[in-house]
């Protein structure tokens, strides 16, 4: 096992380390313990990439490095940096993800998402031998998908906005329930396209209103910008943090419960992301408390909006490494279910309030966790045929993935991850899943059809 890898970066350490001891020290020296699924959840990557990097198996990018040592508060003299040098890599670090930069700088459309996420997976050679379909994985196989960018033109038209028309309410309320499909069917190239010029004329139709006509089109421009925050969340996009700012202003300017809490969530999703992930669970239990105070005889859209919370803090906090907060939360949210009225039309854009729905979610409480294996009893009550949308079936099969790649199952993790491709291809290309793929790729065990799903799913460049 080699001890030290060297940093793919131009300017290399001015002394030898051992990385990943320094890593998994750090890591495990956090109060409370910080578990390799937390460290992940925080860099957009798996439990077995951070154990691939704290083995020295393979040297994380120089972007991804330096996010490593903010997060476990590890100096640029332990990295064996000089000082000058680290100055330096810190302004590269800032200019390059700062807000102006994200649509000021062009490259090739994978390669923005590659650069950003899992060019470590990216730039590897995959391991040879895979050939062929084997019967036993039954998935059917899905047509390859075109590489694209979902975000870039959304990300462009965010910090340099376009004039567009007023129109009717209703024919925003049209193109708000076309974006909103595309969504659930997972079309995120057509979403990314179409977003702007719906946000555009939102703002426009709103700027020309008054009274509750306005406050009509704020929710939907909240409820616009949700579905611009839920797709950069899914590119790991730093706009991430843009849209679901712009979403919570717009709903609380509405006044409305539904898209306040759909809001809150986004922004909540973000901030767990960038590390904050107590200040989300925070902000998800205040804003599900608030809809109780509020409405003390709730609609099925407070209900479910109020179920979605409970679900992403305890969610949040089992990334946190919090068990007891994140299944009292999850038990939570199943009783909330509960008071939903039967077959009741919620009218949410991205998720429901249904057993089915909170069974989804404890398979990834466990998996963050670090408890995949208290996962499979929710994995095999959780029908994914009952789900739905194809963006939520395509999410269970990326769960059940995760848990059975921690698990050391690479046959199911297969199997999972040609569930994820036949439910929703452009799933298939995010790159967390294309993370997973790359590790399962990367592994001994050799699969029929593993090397030809990589390449077709872009995690094999």
């Amino acid at each position: 096992m080699n001890t030290h890898a060297a940093l793919p970066h131009p300017i290399a350490p001015t002394r030898a380390i051992d990385l990943g001891a320094l890593i998994r020290s750090r890591r495990n020296a956090r109060t409370p313990r910080m578990t390799q699924a937390q460290l992940g959840e925080l860099l957009g990557y798996s439990a077995a990439w951070v154990s691939r990097v704290e083995s020295n198996e393979l040297t994380p990018p120089w972007e991804i490095l330096i996010r490593i040592a903010q997060i476990l508060d590890i100096t640029p003299g332990e990295l064996g940096i000089a000082s000058a040098s680290a100055e330096r890599l810190a302004h590269e670090e800032t200019t390059r993800s700062s807000p102006a930069n994200l649509s000021a700088t062009k490259v090739a459309p994978e390669q923005a998402l590659a650069d950003q996420e899992d060019d470590p997976v990216r730039r590897r050679t995959f391991l040879a031998g895979a050939a062929g379909i084997g019967t036993a994985l039954t998935a059917p196989t899905a047509p390859a998908v075109a590489a694209a960018d979902p975000v870039g033109t959304l990300e462009e038209a965010l910090f340099q906005p376009t004039a567009a028309p007023a129109m009717p309410l209703d024919r925003l309320r049209i193109a708000l329930a076309a974006a909103r499909s595309d969504f659930r069917a997972a079309r995120y190239a057509t979403l990314g396209r179409e977003l702007p010029e719906l946000i555009a004329a939102a703002e426009a139709t709103r700027d020309s209103l008054t009274g509750t006509a306005r406050d009509t089109a704020h929710a939907i421009i909240a409820r616009a910008y949700v579905l611009a925050s839920e797709l950069t969340v899914k590119a790991h996009s730093e706009a991430a943090w843009v849209t679901a700012d712009r979403a919570l202003r717009a709903a609380r300017d509405s006044g409305q419960p539904a898209p306040i809490g759909e809001a809150a969530r986004v922004l909540a999703i973000a901030m767990r992301r960038s590390g904050r992930g107590r200040a989300a669970v925070d902000l998800l239990t205040r804003t599900a408390t608030s809809l109780d105070t509020e409405h003390r005889r709730p609609t099925a859209p407070t209900l479910t909006v109020r179920t979605s919370l409970l679900l992403t803090a305890a969610y949040s906090a089992a990334v946190t490494g919090d068990r007891t907060t994140a299944l009292t939360l999850a038990d939570e949210a199943e009783q909330s279910t509960r008071r939903l009225p039967a077959d009741s039309d919620t009218g949410l854009f991205t998720v429901e309030a249904t057993p089915q729905q909170c069974a989804l979610y404890r398979i990834g409480i466990h998996n963050a966790l670090g408890t995949p294996d208290e996962g499979i009893a929710y994995a095999r009550s959780c029908d994914p045929a009952r789900l739905p949308t194809p963006e939520r079936r395509a999410r269970y099969y990326t769960d059940t993935a995760r848990m059975w790649h921690q698990l050391g199952d690479p046959r199911r993790t297969f199997t999972a991850l040609r569930g994820v491709e036949h439910n929703a291809p452009e799933e298939a290309r995010r790159p967390a899943v294309r993370t997973l793929t790359a590790e399962l790729t990367y592994s001994s065990v050799s699969l029929p059809g593993l090397k030809e799903y990589a390449e077709r799913t872009g995690a094999h460049q």
